[in-house]
């Protein structure tokens, strides 16, 4: 058995639990939108067409905020499209997909389910084929009130009252050559200077997303983040960050290490930032919008597009299965976004709903939760108040991507409210049990009220619409706490939490 120490101390703050942390993401691709979140003939359908079962689901899991309607859809898209009658919107083409997208859920719709679910909508504006003029079309439907040509529209289409979207992404991996109408640092930078400025004439309470490099292994990183703010510091306050992980080859060590990557993209972006920031003598500093992010297996065949003629409605895409070791990287992916709360504002898990999601529909039929569902849900539940910076003492496992790591590793929150403070750790050993000892003698009083733990001895497990709850997580009754040190066993390839307060 291994054993590891973390000590917490609420002297040490990070920055805020915040909400938008815990966003996540719809875009017209596959079945997200068509038989996910929207299919009419569903049993639990309400009037507009949506999922009653999924709308719980997606409460549930503590969605804060949904990025929509993309993604590489967005750089084609033509918002108008998808307003008025939905018998006379067009069908059009997806290039991003090679679908074809029937227009039957746009901007009005999403707006009534974001409502419908509690969440804030987080629109996307096409800086791919389009530019000044209809990133301003699309902001006055949405946000003006009334007496203008777009603001009536939306009223005459039933949204009497204006939505006051707050956040906007100027465009999606614009540096990506998959990407329609994809753009040279420079020329992005421009005409996202030029798009925000504009908007901001509009509505000046707005937040911009400016686009990062699309990953942190394309050979514009970092250059294209420095031109790009360098053109538009002034006008956004944020930028993206995007990055997926999967198991290759087998190397499960260094997939359990994904956060170690998601640790030095967040910090190599907000070196980056402030550079640009100390240069140009500024004076507020650029935040981190990791709004996408995710385990996918990219390169299995379910993500593969159709070719040729078949240009298909909502094909199967995507659509991976998760396990238990999947999960457990979701829950460490959380935590490294947790201890960036001082840079990271927003974050979105890519995507909600059967594509690469932690949810599952059947078309007419069940919804399940996959495994990556639960520590998101969980996570999202109980991280509250503040972050703290805990020190981890933890024997090192080797891996082959990124040398060695630590065996455990973990995040702390504590909430000045309540008093309570709810340690999230992960053991990435693929075979030992980790000892955890919390030092948390800064915290007189407390006792254990929950530690649950997510793991199985097969971590290959997954949920199927037949059988979603053989694997959940469970309470770990090796939990307790004594002379102000909490102790638990932490299975091999398992992701915890252990909530402490005042009973």
């Amino acid at each position: 058995m291994l054993n590891a120490s973390v000590t917490v101390d609420p002297a040490f703050v990070v920055g805020p639990v915040r909400p938008r942390t815990f966003g996540s993401f719809v875009e017209h691709l596959g079945r997200c939108v068509y038989t996910g979140i929207h299919d009419p003939g569903h049993p639990t359908a309400d009037a507009d067409g949506f999922r009653g079962d999924v709308v719980d689901l997606v409460r549930e899991l503590g969605v804060s905020t949904v990025r929509y309607p993309g993604g590489n859809f967005v750089s084609a898209y033509r918002w108008e499209d998808g307003i008025g009658p939905v018998s006379e919107r067009p069908r059009r083409l997806d290039l991003a997909w090679h679908s074809t997208e029937p227009n039957w859920v746009g901007l009005d719709e999403f707006m009534r389910w974001c409502a419908k679910s509690s969440v804030e909508p987080m629109m996307a504006i096409n800086l791919g084929t389009r530019g000044v003029q209809d990133a301003l079309d699309l902001l006055e439907y949405c946000n003006v009130p009334g007496g203008t040509h777009f603001s009536d529209l939306r009223r005459a289409n039933g949204a009497e009252e204006p939505y006051r979207v707050t956040m906007w992404c100027l465009g999606n991996e614009m540096d990506g050559p998959w990407q329609t109408g994809h753009k040279t640092a420079h020329e992005y930078g421009r005409l996202a200077a030029e798009t925000a400025r504009a908007m901001r004439q509009v509505d000046p309470s707005i937040e911009l997303v400016a686009c990062g490099s699309s990953g942190s292994g394309m050979p514009t990183f970092g250059s294209w983040e420095h031109t790009v703010l360098t053109e538009a510091y002034d006008q956004v306050d944020l930028v993206s960050a995007h990055a997926y992980y999967h198991e290759e080859d087998g190397d499960l060590a260094s997939f359990l290490a994904s956060a170690v990557d998601m640790d030095r993209f967040v910090d190599d972006v907000v070196a980056t930032a402030d550079a640009v920031r100390a240069a140009g003598k500024h004076t507020k500093r650029i935040q981190v919008s990791f709004d996408e992010w995710n385990v996918w297996y990219v390169n299995r065949a379910e993500s593969r597009p159709p070719s040729g003629d078949d240009w298909p409605v909502a094909p199967v895409l995507l659509e991976d299965r998760y396990n238990v070791a999947d999960a457990v990287v979701v829950g460490n992916l959380l935590i490294s976004l947790l201890r960036h709360s001082d840079r990271v504002h927003a974050a979105s898990l890519a995507q909600l709903v059967n594509v690469i999601a932690p949810i599952m529909t059947e078309p007419g039929g069940r919804s399940w939760r996959q495994t990556t569902f639960h520590p998101f849900a969980l996570t999202a539940r109980h991280a509250a108040g503040e972050v703290l910076q805990v020190a981890v003492d933890a024997p090192a496992q080797a891996t082959a991507k990124f040398g060695d790591v630590p065996v455990l590793d973990a995040v702390a929150t504590h909430d000045p409210a309540t008093g309570d403070v709810t340690v999230f750790a992960v053991n990435r050993s693929l075979t030992q049990d980790v000892t955890l000892d919390v030092d948390l003698r800064g915290f007189p009083g407390l006792e254990v009220l929950e530690a649950t733990t997510l793991s199985n001895p097969d971590h290959t497990w997954q949920a199927t619409a037949d059988d979603a709850t053989s694997v959940l997580p469970r309470a770990n009754g090796s939990a307790a706490l004594t002379d102000g040190r909490a102790t638990a066993v932490l299975p091999p390839v398992s992701w915890s939490m252990v909530r402490l307060g005042r009973a």
